[in-house]
């Protein structure tokens, strides 16, 4: 199993069904139809707005299953080009080529509009003069609407620009009864909020119905809400929904091994004037905008640096990578732990880099080719459960980051908590478990396993130590003091970052010691 091997990637090659169309819309003088010599150039619309165009075609896919809502869209307009396909099938026109700006606005209506989608369905319903109107609502016509509802509610755009442009979009992608409802769905919100009368439901009753209540209010599902308040209680719930509801930070980890200092990044970053806060972290540096910038500017891809989250950057410190040690990473793609373990080595020592997921293991090794760490780590294509059966090779480390419910990274990953049911805890849960059992047989004896996941949920992370440690007697937990700076260190001695006490990532670490018999 691979790192975040529960959820998979889409087949670019999978083409859509064209949802929501009732046929090709009629050309008029702003469509441009030119070709080049012999080869069809795709027919553009420049009458609609292009990055909603963009951007509704993208919900739907998402609400298909049939992609990431990528709020780090390192390839731009690479992938665009497949993008620029799927909108063309789906529209029946295609957009202008999308520039920086364009991107950036796609990244943000998308993932907005995914994760207050609870919210924005419960406003358009009401607002519907029934609710066979909504339940009946074409895919597009709908992503329209929820596209305008969260520019009007979430973004402040200017009300008669998203007036004027979705209902543009609506009639030229559907025909102009859709933009007629778009219309007038749109300015009986814009009346509400004018008014300051939106329509909520009330926290009361029940625990089950006040947990209904606000898993509308903050757009989370009902089982989230339930447990949180359960067992963080009612006021950390709601804190850590609004950081999940938060445009997140993006953190960038300095590449050593390449010779660069955290001061060579910053003096690149303030270059291209993308605003940035130091870390905690001597290697990190932290942004919350420009990532096109620092993408186009080939900073990744020259090996300056790599984008990983502080609390990832914790579990290596847990690991405690010295030079000369012989390392296994278990579900190590796609490698942000694997290329950081490495450079710790100092050029001395090696990292085993196991994956299930081959496609995943190859886009591992280019990016340790491009940190110049290609002699230190090894890729192993493989399932571990097969694998530690069959090896000899016993390692000084093994670290496991196990497939998890990503809780901790909700705010990143901004389909992920509609992609969730409270039933995959249970599947993920005994997968951890066999996947610990597996990592502990490639431990040497007086070795070090260290489980870590991205979950903030004590069933995946100290409950998993507890039943392993029962399980299998010569291991014993070490406490991470010395490891982490002492705010991270749970009580009994674990690590864990919880997004709204240290605004990082959710995750979690243990250090288990095999003992010398």
């Amino acid at each position: 199993e691979g790192r975040g091997g529960v959820w998979k990637r889409d087949d670019p090659e999978d083409s859509p069904r064209r949802t929501g169309m009732t046929g090709v819309p009629k050309l008029n003088p702003k469509f441009s139809t030119k070709r080049a010599g012999t080869s069809k150039v795709p027919i553009i619309n420049f009458e609609v707005s292009h990055h909603r165009a963009v951007a509704a075609v993208r919900l739907l896919r998402a609400d298909k299953g049939k992609a990431f809502v990528d709020l780090l869209n390192e390839k731009a307009n690479d992938s665009g080009e497949n993008e620029m396909g799927y909108v063309e099938r789906t529209l029946g026109f295609s957009t202008r080529h999308l520039d920086d700006r364009d991107i950036r606005l796609v990244t943000v209506i998308v993932a907005g509009t995914v994760r207050w989608k609870r919210y924005i369905d419960y406003l358009i319903m009401s607002l519907c003069s029934e609710e066979k109107v909504f339940s009946n609502m074409e895919p597009l016509l709908l992503q329209i609407l929820r596209i305008g509802f969260f520019e009007i509610l979430k973004l402040n755009v200017p009300a008669y620009a998203v007036v004027d442009e979705n209902v543009r979009l609506a009639k030229v992608a559907l025909r102009p009864g859709a933009g007629n409802m778009v219309n007038a769905i749109l300015r009986k919100l814009l009346l509400l909020k004018e008014t300051d009368s939106l329509p909520l439901p009330n926290i009361e009753g029940d625990d089950r119905a006040q947990a209904r209540a606000l898993s509308i209010i903050y757009s989370h599902p009902v089982w989230m809400v339930r447990r949180w308040i359960r067992f963080l209680g009612k006021e950390e719930a709601l804190k850590l929904m609004n950081w999940n509801n938060s445009d997140p930070y993006f953190s960038l980890r300095v590449n050593t091994t390449n010779g660069y200092t955290r001061d060579d990044l910053v003096n690149r970053l303030e270059d291209l004037q993308v605003h940035y806060e130091k870390s905690i972290m001597d290697e990190f540096v932290r942004i919350r905008e420009g990532m096109q910038a620092v993408l186009q500017a080939g900073l990744l891809k020259e090996g300056m640096c790599a984008v990983q989250d502080e609390s990832a950057g914790f579990v290596v410190s847990v690991v405690d990578p010295q030079p000369g040690e012989t390392i296994m990473d278990c579900c190590a793609a796609p490698g942000g732990k694997t290329l950081f373990m490495a450079s710790r080595l100092a050029g001395q020592g090696k990292v085993s880099a196991l994956d299930i997921n081959k496609g995943r293991l190859r886009i591992l090794m280019e990016a340790a080719k491009c940190h110049n760490l290609d002699d230190i780590i090894t890729d192993i294509h493989g399932d571990l459960r097969l694998y530690a059966k069959e090896s000899t090779v016993k390692y000084d480390k093994v670290l496991l980051d196990a497939p998890c419910s990503g809780l901790g990274v909700l705010s990143k990953r901004a389909d992920l908590r509609w992609n969730r049911q409270f039933e995959d805890l249970e599947e993920l849960v005994c997968l951890q478990d066999e996947l610990l059992d597996s990592a502990s047989l490639l431990v040497k004896p007086g070795g070090v396993l260290i489980y870590s996941t991205c979950s903030i949920d004590h069933e995946e992370n100290e409950n998993r130590v507890t039943t392993f440690v029962q399980r299998h007697p010569e291991f014993t937990p070490q406490g991470v003091h010395g490891y982490v700076p002492a705010e991270f260190i749970t009580d009994d001695g674990f690590y864990s970052s919880s997004p709204t006490k240290h605004s990082l990532d959710g995750a979690f670490a243990a250090r288990l010691v095999r003992s010398m018999h």
